[in-house]
């Protein structure tokens, strides 16, 4: 059998298995309403939770940014790609979220892989969330690659990470865990966390992804719903393509953390910065995330008409309080089915599968965006009901 053909084996079983994937093309920006494949659909599969990816304020900010900063950084941030409009939504997005200092980056990927395999070597053991993110998944290998000692704690489970935690003898501890879960949108113990970390002397490394710009005062993420204060111990990640609407990626934290970050984090180090104008179009994300009341109660109107329309249905919606409604549906095939058939209805909703997410739970991601109006969730409502 030839390298092609094992290969061609690989992706015969996957097919077997409902778990082929397709990218879709969109000839439209991202919206409420979107032409994908040459069809007009309303768009339940974008994480953009305050309608702000296709704001025309922000491409004109990222439009001006180009034209005075020109298309790209030209270096990674240590070499001479650092400019001004880096600098300066460093600094807002530490005053944003409380913390000293933040670094950016190109990714939230990127982030992740930095933060854990930068403080987690040799001596080091890290405690991670089994359901997080493959991103902090990946980091914790690199990690262990290192020399760190790995441990995964049940989803949530508090009494099980404190038992892991007090039979460990590492020299340093990590805690790692999303803040909100992006395939069941529910919320980490963001509190009983931070009261572990301290109790064990440990890092607490929180995914802000799906919180950021959404929860808390004015946006200001996950900690700030809880009430928590920005910690020397925590280090705290945020994406800039979700909430925020544009693109990359932050990570906020004392001034010591961030610097050796600076230092010894090769995701940060060893990339090409992001181009200038990105920035620019941020820091007016930022400012219209801070003005975002409006927007946010309409989103959190939009996940309380849904989920009380959903009842009665033959799938049953995740208990989130989020953005991300997961209707579960189980088997492969029939998520696939139910997509297709709201997709052929002008609904795009995507199908979740294994390995993202445990197999027999195959779902709908439901994503809602503060751009949905009531007369769209209901669209959505009657369409499932229709299909039950």
């Amino acid at each position: 059998m030839t390298l092609t053909t094992r290969l061609q084996a690989e992706l015969g079983d996957l097919a077997a298995a409902g778990l082929t994937r397709r990218r879709r093309v969109l000839a439209s920006p991202c919206g409420r309403r979107v032409n994908v494949d040459g069809q007009a659909l309303l768009n339940f599969a974008s994480n953009d939770y305050l309608g702000l990816a296709g704001d025309p304020e922000l491409a004109a900010a990222l439009a001006d940014g180009a034209r005075q900063w020109g298309a790209g950084s030209g270096a990674s941030h240590l070499v001479s790609g650092h400019l001004e409009p880096h600098a300066a939504l460093e600094d807002e997005l530490a005053a944003f979220t409380g913390f000293a200092r933040a670094l950016t980056f190109s990714t939230g990927y990127l982030a992740n892989l930095a933060v854990t395999p930068a403080l987690a070597g040799r001596g080091a053991a890290v405690f991670a969330d089994r359901l997080n993110h493959a991103s902090l998944i990946d980091a914790m290998q690199l990690a262990k690659a290192n020399g760190a000692d790995i441990r995964r704690y049940p989803h949530l489970d508090m009494a099980a990470l404190a038992d892991q935690l007090a039979a460990s003898d590492a020299t340093t501890k990590l805690i790692v865990s999303d803040t909100v879960f992006s395939m069941d949108g529910d919320l980490a113990p963001l509190p009983q966390l931070l009261q572990l970390a301290e109790r064990f002397d440990a890092w607490l490394i929180l995914d802000d992804a799906h919180g950021f710009g959404v929860l808390g005062a004015q946006g200001r993420g996950s900690l700030a719903h809880c009430g928590l204060p920005a910690s020397e111990r925590i280090l705290l990640m945020g994406t800039l393509g979700k909430a925020a609407g544009v693109g990359g990626a932050f990570v906020a934290g004392s001034a010591t953390a961030i610097e050796y970050l600076l230092h010894k984090g090769r995701a940060y180090v060893f990339t090409t910065a992001a181009p200038p104008a990105i920035a620019c179009a941020l820091r007016h994300s930022l400012r219209r995330i801070a003005a975002g009341d409006e927007l946010r109660r309409q989103l959190f109107a939009n996940i309380a008409r849904l989920r009380a329309g959903a009842a009665g249905l033959p799938w049953q919606l995740a208990p989130s309080t989020t953005a991300i409604q997961p209707l579960i549906v189980g088997a492969n095939a029939d998520a696939v089915a139910l997509a297709t058939a709201l997709w052929q209805r002008g609904l795009w909703v995507p199908a979740i599968r294994p390995p993202t997410v445990p197999a027999g739970t195959a779902r709908l991601r439901l994503s809602l965006s503060a751009a949905h109006t009531a007369e769209d969730i209901d669209a959505l409502l009657a369409a499932l009901k229709e299909l039950a």
